[in-house]
């Protein structure tokens, strides 16, 4: 568990936020970049992942709160991904959003093959914020 994660809220004057672990797993710089300052101004604490292999050995060694996976990744692909993290105890409840410009590989296809949500590519900062939001209160919830 991460700090954040351990503690759950952080004060900032008299607002209190509650801050989340998200990890992001994309091949391209740019797009991590773009995920990552879109969550920080929420006051998320992200992690990033270069490729599949290194997103779920991330994810087994400090859990995050919630998982942002491109379908087209080296090493493994966002599929191989998610089967890896379904299959692990320490993983298998983290929501994961599946993350694609692919016309192809497209949200009922992932929702079927088990992720959480889907979000395409060019990224919209407000359908990013809501699909976390709604994940991150479902899964606190124990939904």
């Amino acid at each position: 568990m991460t700090l954040a994660g351990a503690l759950g809220y952080i004060h900032f004057g008299f607002e209190i936020l509650d801050m989340a672990s998200i990890l992001i797993a994309d091949d391209y710089e740019d797009n991590r970049e773009l995920l990552r300052l879109m969550l920080m101004t929420d006051g998320h604490a992200i992690r990033e992942a270069r490729d599949g292999r290194e997103c779920v050995e991330m994810a087994q060694e400090e859990p995050p709160d919630l998982i942002l996976v491109d379908l087209s990744m080296p090493e493994l692909d966002g599929w191989s991904v998610l089967s890896a993290l379904r299959a692990d105890e320490r993983t298998r409840h983290i929501p994961c959003v599946a993350v694609s410009a692919s016309a192809t590989a497209g949200r009922e296809s992932a929702l079927e093959r088990g992720f959480n949500d889907y979000l395409s590519k060019p990224f919209r900062k407000r359908e990013l914020l809501d699909i976390v939001t709604r994940l991150l209160e479902a899964d606190r919830a124990g939904n």
